[in-house]
């Protein structure tokens, strides 16, 4: 789907987010990009959503056309919901600003809420919500408009463990149905395991891609309870090691 080569990023206070990023994302792919704190993974999801550019390197989309609106989906750490508007006026926003109005993608909207387990709840306030039912909100913002790549910036890292487990387990089964190529940011190593189909591991600031790892995992949701699943996050964890500093 797109290709860096010789990515870097310095701010304007001399910090060096990431340097000489080479790296490919392939259509249907969900990458994972694993690093310490401060390593550019943050930072290089927006380059990738067009947010920031690169100081060095290049980025290419296979096809030669750059995304068009819609075409890109984004969820935050924070869900980011306006706070006086029902889940489905939030859900229907990036569509808003696409100038469909409500009316002509009413079935999409309530189907993507759907989608996301939130049926019921179309008319619901982010104040009554609860932290999961907001990234569920947030998640189906980002996918309504069918994007070609989602990118998620650790979008479960405040949910207590049970609710990042069922958001993960969603979030898979919506991956292997739809095929959305997915990148996805996280500190967790057992979430990498269990979420990548493949695994960037970056070293710290200046962030490089040191590692990558694929991940031929099964399929079905039992995933944590198979041996090659904890096989994976000990691969994954002595490779994180390994990049760190002593």
């Amino acid at each position: 789907m797109l290709r860096l080569t010789g990515a870097g990023r310095r701010f304007v206070n001399g910090t060096i987010a990431f340097a000489d990023i080479d790296m490919r994302i392939d259509a249907g792919e969900f990458v994972v990009l694993l690093g310490p704190s401060g390593c550019g993974k943050s930072t290089l999801l927006r380059l990738l959503a067009g947010l920031d550019v690169p100081d060095t390197g290049t980025i290419v989309w296979n096809d030669g056309t750059p995304p068009a609106p819609g075409d890109i989906g984004f969820v935050f750490q924070d869900a980011t919901l306006l706070p006086w508007a029902s889940a489905e006026q939030n859900v229907h926003l990036p569509l808003r600003l696409a100038g469909k109005s409500f009316s002509e993608t009413r079935n999409e909207v309530r189907a993507t809420i759907a989608q996301l387990g939130l049926a019921g709840f179309e008319d619901a306030k982010p104040a009554s919500l609860s932290g999961g039912m907001k990234m569920r909100v947030s998640i189906a913002r980002a996918l309504v408009s069918r994007p070609r790549l989602l990118l998620m910036d650790e979008p479960f890292a405040a949910l207590d463990e049970f609710t990042r487990h069922r958001l993960q387990d969603d979030l898979h089964a919506l991956w292997r149905e739809a095929r959305t190529t997915v990148v996805f940011v996280t500190h967790s190593i057992y979430e990498t395991a269990y979420l990548a189909s493949r695994i960037l591991v970056m070293t710290p600031r200046p962030g490089r891609i040191a590692a990558e790892i694929p991940c031929p995992l099964p399929d079905p949701a039992d995933r944590r309870t198979d041996p090659a699943y904890a096989s994976l996050t000990a691969q994954v964890t002595e490779t994180l090691r390994a990049v760190m500093p002593a």
